[in-house]
């Protein structure tokens, strides 16, 4: 998933991961690399679900 969210400094930020849930106002969005990012709802802005990559092709022999 990727959820834009806008900053008090008024600029925008993406966050891109796995939605790991949504209560109590804030959605926790692991990323690739396993940590863990916590948006307020209130900051949100847009959001939209991403495909899983492609499998990877075994190598040409």
């Amino acid at each position: 998933m990727s959820l834009r969210r806008r900053l008090a400094s008024g600029s925008y930020s993406d966050v891109v991961g796995e939605l790991q849930g949504w209560a109590d106002g804030r959605l926790t969005v692991r990323r690739r690399d396993g940590s863990i990012v916590s948006v307020p709802e209130a900051e949100l802005v847009a959001g939209k679900t991403v495909p899983p990559p492609p499998p990877r092709r075994a190598p040409r022999t």
